[in-house]
Order: structure tokens, then C-alpha cells, then sequence
């Protein structure tokens, strides 16, 4: 039986949508960026995976899968609620070309930050960690803001190494379109 005074990491399952909205709109203000989020519970419900084991017959096998933290049944912090969601690790499968073998790519990790200094992040890198394993993986990547020098830190003490070598590129928007078009300037010469 799980200790009760220990948070829990499972999978998302369908009925945690609304929280998983709330914190991508946390992560994105505190990156400064609340203008961005396009993401709505309907769109999330397409594109993620749920765990079967939530009320819903919702079977989509979506892009991504969600982890969430929750605090502890019963909680050891004044002021915690019960089973209170946390923070998440939101992530989806790669491959290594290279080493014939799949990994994991962490899209984002986020702790609430009334959460933080609680070893939750760890916790959630940990069960990544584990899920690269599940599936005899090679690898576990993830991008970090430059300006988010106490996360680089936390990742150093991790034992993850920055890949300076690497450029991390993008299209999207119109450049998208473009590009699926043929109308992008290398693809009409």
C-alpha cells in the first residue's frame, strides 16, 4: 500500500484535463508568455493519451502523455490539500537513429511554485527516467529557456549535459504553411 504522507505520480487520465489546461497556462505565465497558449480542453482531449484506468471511455491514443504529481493523501504541509495537483511532465517519444532505439522528449516540466523546494521536479525527472527504461530507450532530452538559470542548475545536478553543439530549430505559423506548400524560397528554385 502507498504511504499516504508521499506524493503520487500517475498518468493523466481523461477526467484531469481542466487541471492540465491550468497549468499549462501557470507554465506559460511564468515564462512570460500567457499570450501564447492556444491549447483548450478540447484540444487537448484530441491530441494527448489518457490512462485507461480514469471513469471515461475515452480511448484516444493521442501525441502526447502527461505525468502529474500529486501531494500526499495526507498531507504533511499546513495549507496542502489532499491529492491537490502539483506540477506535470509532459512528454512524447523520440527515436536515436543512431542507436536503433526510442527515448523520451520531456516538452515541459512544471511544479506549481507553492510546490517547489519539495523534491517534486526530481520525482517527475525520476519517473521519466523510468519510462525511458520501460521501453528500453536510449535517451531522455529536453530544452531549457537560457534566462532559467535555477532550472539549468537543477538539470545540472541532474547530471544532464546542455548540448552546445545543437541548434534547436522551428517552423511554424505561415512559415508551416509555407514550407507544406512548396512556397518557401529553397523549395520553388
Amino acid at each position: 500500500m502507498a504511504d499516504p504522507t508521499q506524493p503520487s505520480i500517475k498518468h493523466a487520465v481523461h477526467e484531469d484535463v481542466p487541471e492540465i489546461l491550468a497549468l499549462i497556462k501557470e507554465l506559460a505565465s511564468y515564462e512570460k508568455a500567457d499570450d501564447k497558449v492556444l491549447a483548450t480542453e478540447d484540444s487537448l482531449k484530441r491530441t494527448l493519451t489518457f490512462d485507461p484506468s480514469g471513469t471515461s471511455s475515452h480511448t484516444n491514443k493521442g501525441f502526447a502523455k502527461t505525468l502529474l504529481i500529486r501531494l500526499p493523501s495526507s498531507p504533511t504541509h499546513d495549507g496542502d490539500q489532499s491529492q491537490a495537483v502539483a506540477g506535470m511532465a509532459m512528454y512524447f517519444n523520440n527515436y536515436s537513429t543512431w542507436r536503433a532505439k526510442p527515448g523520451v522528449y520531456l516538452e515541459d516540466l512544471f511544479v506549481r511554485p507553492q510546490y517547489r523546494k519539495r523534491g517534486y521536479g526530481k520525482m517527475l525527472i525520476q519517473a521519466l527516467a523510468q519510462e525511458v527504461l520501460k521501453i528500453d530507450g536510449a535517451r531522455l532530452e529536453w530544452c531549457c529557456l537560457r534566462w532559467n538559470e535555477p532550472s539549468l542548475q537543477f538539470y545540472d545536478s541532474l547530471g544532464a549535459k546542455q548540448m552546445t553543439d545543437w541548434v534547436s530549430l522551428r517552423v511554424d505559423g505561415k512559415e508551416l504553411e509555407d514550407l507544406a506548400m512548396g512556397r518557401t524560397k529553397a523549395l520553388k528554385s
